[in-house]
C-alpha cells in the first residue's frame, strides 16, 4: 500500500473540487493539498453543463430577487440563511472567474451577458454560448496550475473515508492504472464526487457519477439530506438523455405535444406571450415542466418515439443565425443524435434525471458531522436547492460553497492538534485493502452486476420517478433491499489490476444502492407533494408536518432511519409558487389593494 501523507485531501476534480483546492492553495499556500479524482480533471461532469450560472448583474434585478426566486423555487425547503449567503457571494465569484479567464459571452456594449432561465423571473444567466460548463471547467483547471502546492492524482478511485473518534483522518482509493491501493493521511477532507443520477435508467449524468462520495459520508456515519428530491431536466434526448440546454427555452424556444399546440399554457404556466414579468410558459421551473409532460403523456398528447414518448422543442422562429451564436452545441448534438436539425425541424425532447438536490449533509460552511470532513458540489445539500433546484444555480453554487469547503477546511488543518491514532488509521486503511482482496477472492459468481444494476435502475424509476405512490415506493424498498443481499454474489471475471472496470462496477454498485435506499426510503416516508417530490397518494404540500428536511442515517445491512431537521427560515415564510398568469394576476391583485 502507497501511502501519501497531506494537509488537505480533495475527493473530485470537478468545479467545486477544483474551486475548493483553489481556495485552500490561496488561503494557506504552505498546506499540501492533494486532489484525487476518478478521472482526468477535465473529464469531470462539470464540463458538460451548458446553460450558464446565476448572478445578480443586471441593473433592475436585486439580491432580494434572486433569493424569493430561489426559495419559491425550492418550494420553501431551502435553508434561508444560505441562500442569502449564496445570493450576496454569487456575482464575486462569477466575477473572479472572468478574471481568471472565462469567455463569458458579451453585450453589444461589451459587458457580461444573461439569459433567461427557467423559474428566475429576471435575467441572472451568465453564460458562454452553450459551453458555459466547458468553459468554467477550463478556467478552474487552468488557474489550479499556478499552485505548486495542489498535486492531482487523476484516476484514483476513492473507495471509503477513514475516519477516528469523530475526526477524519484521509482516504483510501486505488490507482486504476495499476490496481494498487493508495492510502491518503490528510488533516482534512473535502468532499466533491458530483451526484448520483446513474442510480436511475435514463439520465443527462455521465457514467462516472454514481454517488461515491455519497455513499462514503454516509457509510462514515454522516447523513443524506433531502435524498428524496431528485430533479428531473425537462428537455434530455430520447434513447441517449443527452440535455439540450434550459438556454433553449431561454432564448425562446416553444414546447409543443403532437398537435402543435404549446401545452403548458394548461398547467398555470402562462399565456403563450410574455408576461408584463417575461415570465411566459416555457421558462417554467424544471418540476412544473417535467410534471406538466407526465399529465400530456397520460393524456395521450406526446410523440411515439423509438425511444419512448416525447414532445417537440421547437427553435426554428429563433432563426439560423441566432442559434449558432447561442447555441451552437445544442444544434450539433440534435442534429447528430437525432438527425433533427434545430434550424429546419422541431427536435424530440422528454424529461430525464437530471440532478440531486439531496446529499451530504452540511453546514454554510460546507462542515459536515465529522470533523474536518467537508463536502461541496452537487454531493453536497447545503441547502439552497430545497425540493427543486433552479436551472443556473448549481455552477454558481460549486463556485461559492467550493470556495467556502477550500477556505474552512485549510483552517481547520492549520489549527488542528496531531492525533495520536496512526495505528487505528492504518489498521482501518489494511481492512479497506482487505475488502478488495475479498471480492478478487470471490471465486463462484452467482450474480451479474449488469442485471443488478438494471434492476435497481428500473425499480428507481418505477417507485421514485416524476410521480410517486406509496404502494411503488415500497416495492422499490423491498427490491433494493434483496439486491443489497445479492451484491456479494457478485464475482470478477477481469482478476487483473490494471484498469479492471470490473472491479470498479462492483464497487460503484455497491455506492449507488446505498444512495438508492436513502433516497427511496426518504421518499416513502415523505408523505406529501413538494417541488420534484409529487405523490398521487398525497397531492398536497403539508408545512405542518413536512417543512423539515430529511435525514437518512446509515445502518449497515438494514434499512437507513429517516429523521428530519427543521428548515431555516429568516425572512420568506412558506407561499404560493405561482408562475406566468397566475403570478401577474396575484401581482395585479396586490397593486390593487395598495
Amino acid at each position: 500500500m502507497q501511502v501519501v501523507e497531506t494537509d488537505v485531501a480533495v475527493i473530485g476534480a470537478g468545479g467545486a473540487g477544483l474551486r475548493a483546492a483553489i481556495a485552500v492553495a490561496e488561503t494557506a499556500p504552505d498546506l499540501d493539498v492533494a486532489v484525487v479524482s476518478k478521472v482526468l480533471p477535465m473529464r469531470s461532469h462539470t464540463v458538460a453543463a451548458e446553460g450558464g450560472a446565476a448572478g445578480v448583474i443586471r441593473g433592475e434585478d436585486s439580491l432580494d430577487a434572486h433569493f424569493d426566486d430561489t426559495v419559491s423555487g425550492g418550494d420553501w425547503l431551502c435553508d434561508q440563511d444560505a441562500v442569502e449567503l449564496f445570493v450576496e457571494d454569487a456575482p464575486k465569484q462569477l466575477t473572479r472567474l472572468e478574471h481568471w479567464g472565462c469567455p463569458w459571452s458579451r453585450t453589444p456594449e461589451g459587458g457580461v451577458n444573461t439569459r433567461p432561465f427557467g423559474g428566475m423571473k429576471i435575467e441572472r444567466t451568465w453564460f458562454a454560448a452553450d459551453k458555459s460548463g466547458f468553459h468554467i471547467l477550463h478556467t478552474l483547471f487552468q488557474t489550479s496550475l499556478k499552485y505548486p502546492s495542489i498535486k492531482r492524482y487523476d484516476e484514483f478511485f476513492s473507495s471509503e473515508l477513514l475516519v477516528d473518534d469523530g475526526r477524519v483522518a484521509g482516504v483510501v482509493a486505488i490507482e486504476v492504472r495499476t490496481g494498487e491501493i493508495w492510502c491518503f493521511k490528510a488533516k482534512s477532507v473535502i468532499v466533491a464526487s458530483g451526484g448520483a443520477g446513474r442510480v436511475y435508467p435514463f439520465t443527462t449524468n455521465g457514467a462516472i457519477k454514481t454517488g461515491d462520495g455519497m455513499a462514503m459520508a454516509y457509510r462514515a456515519g454522516v447523513p443524506l439530506k433531502d435524498m428524496e428530491f431528485v430533479q428531473y431536466h425537462p428537455t434530455g434526448l430520447p434513447g441517449t438523455g443527452i440535455l439540450l440546454t434550459e438556454g433553449c427555452r431561454g432564448e425562446g424556444g416553444y414546447l409543443t405535444n403532437k398537435h402543435g399546440y404549446r401545452y403548458l399554457q394548461d398547467y398555470g404556466l402562462g399565456p403563450p406571450e410574455p408576461s408584463p414579468r417575461k415570465k411566459a410558459m416555457e421558462l417554467g421551473p424544471r418540476d412544473r415542466l417535467s410534471q406538466a409532460f407526465w399529465h400530456e403523456m397520460q393524456k395521450g398528447n406526446t410523440i411515439d418515439t423509438p425511444y419512448g414518448e416525447a414532445i417537440n422543442l421547437d427553435l426554428r422562429h429563433l432563426g439560423e443565425d441566432k442559434i449558432n451564436e447561442r447555441l451552437p452545441f445544442v444544434r450539433d448534438l440534435a442534429t447528430s443524435y437525432m438527425r433533427a436539425d434545430p434550424v429546419h425541424v422541431p427536435v424530440p425532447v422528454r424529461p430525464v434525471v437530471h440532478y440531486m438536490m439531496g446529499g451530504i449533509h452540511t453546514d454554510i460552511d460546507a462542515r459536515t458531522s465529522i470533523e474536518g470532513l467537508f463536502a461541496a458540489g452537487e454531493c453536497a445539500a447545503v441547502s439552497i436547492n430545497g425540493a427543486n433546484r433552479l436551472g443556473s444555480n448549481s455552477l454558481t453554487e460549486l463556485l461559492v460553497f467550493g470556495d467556502r469547503a477550500g477556505k474552512h477546511a485549510a483552517q481547520f488543518a492549520r489549527d488542528v492538534a496531531p492525533a495520536d491514532n496512526a495505528a487505528r488509521i492504518d489498521a482501518q486503511a489494511k481492512d479497506c485493502e482487505r475488502k478488495i482482496e475479498t471480492i478478487y477472492a470471490r471465486e463462484e459468481r452467482k450474480e451479474s452486476t449488469a442485471d443488478l444494476r438494471r434492476t435497481m435502475a428500473d425499480a428507481m424509476e418505477e417507485g421514485c420517478g416524476i410521480y410517486r405512490d406509496e404502494g411503488r415506493i415500497r416495492a422499490t424498498c423491498e427490491t433494493l433491499a434483496d439486491l443489497r443481499h445479492r451484491l456479494p454474489g457478485t464475482a470478477l471475471k477481469d482478476k487483473s489490476k490494471v484498469f479492471n472496470t470490473d472491479l470498479l462496477s462492483i464497487l460503484e454498485l455497491e455506492n449507488m444502492l446505498e444512495v438508492a435506499e436513502s433516497l427511496a426510503h426518504s421518499a416513502y416516508a415523505r408523505s406529501e407533494s413538494r417541488g420534484s417530490h409529487q405523490r398521487l397518494d398525497h397531492t398536497a404540500r403539508d408545512d405542518d408536518t413536512f417543512l423539515k428536511h430529511s435525514m437518512a442515517h446509515y445502518r449497515g445491512d438494514q434499512a437507513p432511519e429517516i429523521g428530519y431537521l427543521d428548515v431555516v427560515i429568516t425572512k420568506s415564510p412558506p407561499g404560493e409558487r405561482l408562475y406566468g398568469g397566475a403570478a401577474d394576476a396575484k401581482a395585479q391583485k396586490v397593486e390593487a389593494a395598495e
